[in-house]
């Protein structure tokens, strides 16, 4: 095996990714309550939503172990990437990189490199494949981790939500915001910040208008988009996300648009309804 990519669970995986040996998932956990769940391959997307509705409390999430990133890493594939969720919204980066560091004490020879997304969800997924793009076409090690690291650079991810408690409960947003917003059936365009941080783009009143400054705000951040990827995740909202590809097909020039359904993580911020764009 030549290489092999890592994606915490926050990302998530194209199907045929799933039957691949070159990938692997390393699973957050996902607290409702007092409840313990596991963002494996076991993860129900609807009796998850209907557990954190009946939950007055927030959800939450725990990264992986050093030592559960250690063991992905103990293989034989002559490059190792993992791709983790922004390190600004989570410990998975530092979890990698601390795991990475411990393995390569016994095996100093090891070429194992831990890319920060500074994104989540179906942005990692994109980095993943850009990863699998440059191994196939015979890069070296140095030369994917330069290459894909430029692409980090220039990637923009996007979302809308139809329910803004998660957020505000995990301290994203005010609770003051969140409250007018839901009381005037605001959606902020939220997306992310060259660091990794959410950050508002703009809003709309009500889903549909939302939708479209999203798409407003995906082409004027897209420049020369015929050659990219643009990748849909969407959480329990399938009919949303093809309105979204519908719209990016009539407007934009793009190489492929992927759509996915949320895993765990990107379950829980997402929340019933929400979508999510990255390109």
């Amino acid at each position: 095996m030549r290489y092999k990519i890592i994606i915490d669970s926050c990302g998530e995986l194209l199907d045929e990714w799933k039957k691949d040996e070159c990938f692997e998932s390393i699973p957050l956990t996902l607290m409702v309550g007092a409840e313990q769940i596991i963002d494996d391959e076991t993860f129900d997307q609807a009796e998850f939503i209907n557990k954190v509705a009946a939950c007055p409390e927030c959800p939450k999430s725990a990264c992986p172990s050093p030592e559960r990133y250690m063991r992905a890493y103990d293989c034989e594939a002559e490059h190792i990437y993992a791709v983790t969720l922004s390190s600004e919204l989570s410990g998975s980066y530092n979890s990698a990189l601390l795991g990475r560091d411990l393995i390569m004490e016994d095996h100093p020879d090891k070429k194992i490199h831990v890319f920060n997304s500074r994104s989540a969800s179906i942005g990692e997924s994109l980095i993943g494949m850009k990863i699998q793009e440059c191994e196939e076409a015979g890069m070296s090690f140095e030369e994917v981790v330069s290459t894909v690291e430029h692409y980090i650079e220039g990637q923009h991810t996007f979302f809308i939500l139809e329910n803004l408690d998660t957020l505000r409960k995990n301290g994203r947003l005010s609770k003051v915001k969140a409250l007018v917003a839901s009381a005037l059936k605001i959606k902020p365009v939220m997306g992310s910040t060259d660091d990794g941080n959410i950050c508002q783009l703009d809003q709309a009143r009500g889903m549909n208008r939302a939708l479209i400054k999203l798409v407003e705000q995906v082409i004027e951040k897209t420049p020369d988009s015929a050659e990219k990827v643009l990748a849909i995740s969407h959480c329990n909202c399938p009919a949303r996300a093809q309105v979204l590809k519908e719209a990016f097909e009539e407007r934009m020039k793009l190489a492929k648009i992927v759509v996915l359904d949320t895993a765990g993580v990107s379950s829980m911020y997402a929340n019933d309804g929400g979508v999510i764009v990255a390109v």
